[in-house]
């Protein structure tokens, strides 16, 4: 199941959550509705005939219990609007500084950042839950420009980075699937009739006090309430958890497709039913986090189990597992040594290891070569469709080739609050002195002297990296950047505007980097709003494709027919039925920025025929540049469909 096929399964599990809790609310209405005629005797004027009061009532009621259900769901999904921090922070849970000092964190951050860059997303932010020794781990967020993977002290202590690297995949399998934002609904409409039931628990309780003769019929109605409400939380756990199970078994498969081996996810799953510790959370409240989990982190009964059984889970990934193997986990466990920063395999990212050690090697390779910047690649359509959000082992050694190259200074001035704009303002800088110079008045006037001096310093630096390094070094940048105030970042963003501007023309590889940070920094002001799915077809955006593949056919090709034959065909794939005649756009940046907007609105589907067109216009003269695709990176990425740096090319 490709990105596209998983985007469309979260779709149908949001019909269907809404569907079933629609339903199990109208339940919940009848239900007191029933209860308040028989506390207060309605029913028996309904028998005869004169309900005019009592149909008044119970329309209230109804009203009533809607109103408090809807609220209150309102209220607890308003308090998630800030962003998968949100979420974490009211866990508990502690932040991973950009520039800790950290062992245990650093590596954390590494292994983090090497799959954000490898998947084509921006660097979540990272928590810790210092209190939890299990080993569990969740992502959470409405998208991936406002993500926040968060993992316990058990995975730091316990996991290897070859393991922590399949959980950290299987998270960002919900990252890239849209199923974080499912996630905050589900925690939200369970909120609303949990109130329902506090709220009946809060009338008994006042009607008790009172002991008046009136207060009979409130108490029941009070005690209904309760009891209806509970009932309702006892289906929204079921509804809750059968949605869950499915989307679990789906993310351990696409962990496997990231990192293509099995021992890492595998590992971990066995080290939760090995080790004492499993993945329950103790120190607290894991019930309304539950379905986002890597495992289970309550311990319900089968019937509200939020994750498969886990030895299901194990012989999915490796169907000749042994039960028996957890017991020899445990007991190489039970006494850890302490073997520091060391390259183990066994050893964890804090730097235990098992009495006993494996003697195995890690599956993972960790060398990649960059292609030279000349060089001209040959790319497959379909293959370059089922990367989207679908990273593989080459994929992370490239991330890791990309992230260890970066000059140091560079990589040290991204991860800081202050230098994190400064670094993305100096891969702008332009190469004519005069025009450099106007850039630079511009970033003093919307910062000071002290930024701009640090922003020509930075740009030194820059004109060592490899072009295919401008888009990770700003996406290493992003989870600072957005630790800025609102107001800053908007700053931010005009000013990326004017400095592309400030000769008067847009470079290639100055709109694509504008454009990805741009795109990222609007999603993380306003995450909720962010559109993730749309469902826009794509007869209804013709205009805005037709641009689209004239600006593609134009950079891909260097003579007249060669674009207009590579406009044909890349048009073909996603329109076949209309045959537009080429014409290269006067203002090709601009019809970027008002096509790309309204391609975002289509249908997962529409958007897996927009990337596969593309590819094919691009690439119709048989080779692709690295700024070509690089350009193809940045339209996938505004279209919210992530791809690895490196793209997958034919034999």
């Amino acid at each position: 199941m490709n990105f596209f096929a998983h985007q469309e399964l979260a779709r149908k599990q949001t019909r269907r959550m809404v569907v079933l809790f629609t339903i199990a609310v109208i339940c919940i209405v009848i239900a007191v509705d029933f209860v308040v005629m028989v506390a207060f005797g309605i029913a028996g004027e309904v028998r005869r005939g004169s309900a005019g009061t009592g149909t008044g009532v119970v329309v209230a009621t109804s009203v009533g219990v809607l109103a408090v259900i809807g609220l209150a769901t309102l209220y607890r999904i308003s308090t998630l609007r800030a962003g998968g921090s949100a979420v974490a922070l009211q866990l508990g849970a502690t932040p991973v500084p950009v520039d800790t000092t950290d062992f245990a964190y650093r590596r954390l951050r590494n292994v983090i950042e090497e799959i954000a860059i490898a998947s084509g997303v921006p660097v979540p932010e990272i928590f810790v839950l210092e209190d939890e020794v299990a080993i569990n781990a969740f992502a959470s967020g409405y998208s991936p420009a406002d993500a926040a993977v968060t993992v316990t002290r058990g995975c730091l202590d316990k996991l290897t980075r070859e393991e922590l690297q399949g959980v950290i995949a299987h998270e960002f399998s919900h990252v890239l699937n849209g199923d974080m934002r499912l996630n905050i609904r589900l925690v939200g409409v369970a909120f609303g009739i949990l109130v329902l039931a506090i709220v009946g628990r809060k009338i008994a309780e006042a009607s008790g006090r009172a002991r008046s003769r009136d207060s009979g019929g409130i108490v029941v109605l009070g005690i209904a309430l309760l009891v209806v409400g509970y009932i309702g939380v006892f289906f929204a756990r079921i509804i809750k958890a059968s949605i869950s199970r499915q989307r679990e078994y789906l993310a351990d498969a696409s962990a496997v497709q990231f990192t293509r081996q099995t021992e890492g996810i595998a590992g971990a799953l066995k080290k939760i039913g090995g080790l004492s510790e499993g993945s329950k959370l103790t120190s607290h409240d894991g019930e309304e986090v539950a379905h986002m989990l890597f495992g289970d982190g309550v311990g319900y009964s089968a019937l509200f189990a939020t994750h498969p059984a886990l030895t299901e889970r194990i012989r999915r990934l490796q169907p000749q597992f042994n039960p028996a193997e957890f017991a020899e986990i445990a007991a190489a466990w039970s006494q850890p040594r302490r073997v520091g920063e060391v390259d183990d395999p066994d050893a964890s990212l804090a730097g235990f290891a098992p009495s006993r050690s494996s003697q195995r090697a890690s599956s993972v390779a960790r060398r990649a070569v960059l292609p030279a910047v000349s060089q001209e690649m040959r790319l497959s359509a379909n293959a370059v469709a089922n990367q989207v959000g679908h990273p593989d082992t080459g994929d992370y050694a490239a991330a890791a080739a990309l992230n260890m190259t970066i000059p140091e200074a560079l990589s040290a001035a991204a991860h800081g609050r202050e230098q994190s704009m400064a670094v993305v303002y100096a891969l702008l800088l332009n190469a004519d002195p005069l025009v450099r110079k106007q850039q630079i008045e511009m970033i003093e006037h919307h910062h000071d002297p002290g930024t701009a001096a640090e922003v020509v310093a930075l740009a030194e630096q820059t004109k060592s990296i490899h072009p295919m390094q401008r888009l990770p070094l700003a996406a290493l940048a992003f989870p600072a950047l957005r630790r800025h105030p609102r107001s800053k970042l908007q700053i931010f963003v005009i000013a990326l505007t004017q400095l592309i501007k400030a000769d008067g023309r847009v470079s290639l590889d100055e709109y694509c980097l504008a454009k990805l940070v741009g795109v990222q920094v609007i999603d993380a002001l306003n995450p909720a709003a962010t559109r993730v799915m749309g469902r826009v077809k794509l007869g209804e955006t013709a205009m805005e494709l037709c641009d689209l593949f004239a600006v593609m056919a134009e950079y891909g090709h260097d003579d007249i027919d060669g674009a207009r034959r590579a406009y044909a065909l890349g048009l073909n794939e996603v329109l076949p039925d209309i045959k537009p005649v080429y014409t290269a756009p006067q203002d090709w940046a601009l019809a970027l920025d008002r096509a790309l907007p309204r391609l975002d609105a289509l249908a997962p589907a529409g958007k897996e025929l927009v990337v596969r067109g593309l590819t094919h216009a691009i690439s119709a003269d048989g080779v692709v540049s690295v700024n070509e695709a690089e350009l193809l990176r940045t339209v996938c990425a505004a279209l919210h469909c992530p791809l690895p740096p490196i793209l997958q090319q034919t034999a």
